[in-house]
């Protein structure tokens, strides 16, 4: 199976060094097969990547800030098994989107975070998903994504 690092790279993208926690907390916790990968925003040099709050016209923007977002959740999973087969299944995704109290679109900018998954991991990537609107984020992040993943050859 190829890693998830390479599968990453087949789309054109480069995995992330997984961030470390800012506050008291682990980025990631692992409880036998099943992996909490804490809320994660797409980052660079300490800044958000997409930040403020999401208008109607910011649709695309908030797609992309997602997919940096779960390009994150993704550099997470891979210290833990860089292997994409190992991924039995994407379980849930909670996808938060700081908006405008207007803003009507958070299912479409939480498919940035899906469609990524399932590119990376096909069928085992389809997961249950909460598209949440809120007033903000940390670093003034537009997107935070977390997700529960559970691994291959574990009992379920």
């Amino acid at each position: 199976m190829p890693l998830i690092r390479d599968k990453v790279a087949q789309i054109g993208l480069n995995l992330p060094e997984p961030a470390n926690p800012v506050a008291n907390f682990s980025a990631i916790r692992r409880d036998g097969d099943l992996l909490y990968i804490s809320g994660q925003i797409g980052i660079e040099q300490g800044q958000a990547t997409h930040s403020g709050a999401l208008g109607p016209a910011d649709v695309e923007r908030g797609y992309e800030a997602a997919r940096a977002a779960a390009l994150r959740v993704l550099a997470h999973i891979s210290t833990v098994s860089e292997n994409s087969g190992s991924v039995q299944a994407v379980l849930k995704v909670t996808v938060f989107i700081a908006a405008i109290p207007e803003f009507r679109y958070h299912s479409q900018v939480a498919n940035g975070a899906s469609d990524l998954l399932v590119e990376v991991f096909g069928d085992a990537g389809r997961h249950a998903r909460s598209a949440v609107g809120v007033s903000s984020l940390p670093l003034g992040a537009a997107v935070e994504v977390e997700a529960l993943v559970r691994l291959a050859g574990e009992e379920a």
